[in-house]
């Protein structure tokens, strides 16, 4: 809003009180002007009549000035650009993807549908976000939460795995466990993927020494091995595993 208002000249001035309210929008004072903008239980709280207005698609921010309505603003939303390639990615690795956001129903469905999401909720307050987490958690579920904005700190910080986007706000980063350099969708896919990967080989190095181990100790007990093929069986068994972490080493991937 602010780089449309500089394309037209606009002077920009300085409000002498604002107040942001989570999900619905701001108040402020602007030139002796009392200034309402946000979305329309906002102005609906602030008494302000509102005409017949046809949603239609993207979101509409709707302004008012002294208690009157004086307009709206049409934000049509952007898709990120790898988002659709990013979630068949995920789902190719068994996750399931649900699209939590504040925007109108058509416009959530609108953009669920061009990037693959068929679990939608739409018109959500922050509170509302955090409540949807804390219930799939309920559910027995572990939940990932990737945001990017003020609304979505209160739902990153429930998640049991909250990701900041890089190109996000500074609470949402502060909300976040894990924060994903740039706006690529793509490098989160990645970061499971390369997770998993790490999980896996530990788990390989971990149930492979307690096996090896636990032989080694019941054929010698049983007096089939000497001390020095003990000490060769160890030796051998530690750097098998210590190759098998080398798969560990970094790869190429998206984005290097």
């Amino acid at each position: 809003m602010v780089a449309a208002a500089q394309e037209r000249h606009l002077a920009i001035r300085e409000p002498s009180t604002f107040r942001y309210t989570p999900g619905k929008g701001v108040h402020a004072r602007v030139a002796g002007h009392t200034v309402a903008v946000g979305n329309i239980v906002l102005l609906e709280e602030a008494n302000v009549p509102l005409p017949a207005i046809s949603m239609g698609d993207g979101t509409r921010v709707f302004v008012a000035r002294d208690g009157r309505f004086i307009g709206s603003i049409r934000i049509a939303d952007q898709v990120r650009d790898g988002a659709r390639e990013a979630i068949r990615e995920l789902r190719e690795m068994g996750l399931e993807v649900e699209l939590l956001t504040g925007d109108t129903e058509a416009s959530a469905i609108a953009v669920g549908e061009s990037i693959g999401i068929r679990r939608i909720s739409s018109g959500l307050l922050p509170q509302q976000k955090s409540a949807r987490v804390d219930e799939l958690i309920h559910q027995g579920r572990t939940v990932a939460m990737i945001g990017d904005g003020i609304n979505d700190a209160p739902a990153l910080a429930k998640a049991q795995v909250g990701v900041g986007m890089g190109s996000g706000t500074e609470i949402a980063h502060a909300s976040a466990n894990v924060l994903l350099i740039g706006d690529d969708l793509r490098k989160f896919a990645d970061t499971v993927r390369t997770a998993r990967w790490c999980r896996a080989v530990i788990l390989q190095n971990f149930y492979g020494t307690l096996i090896v181990d636990a032989l080694g100790i019941i054929f010698a007990a049983m007096g089939m091995i000497n001390p020095l093929l003990a000490a060769f069986i160890h030796v051998t068994s530690e750097l098998t595993f210590i190759l098998n972490s080398t798969r560990l080493l970094p790869r190429f991937s998206r984005g290097d």
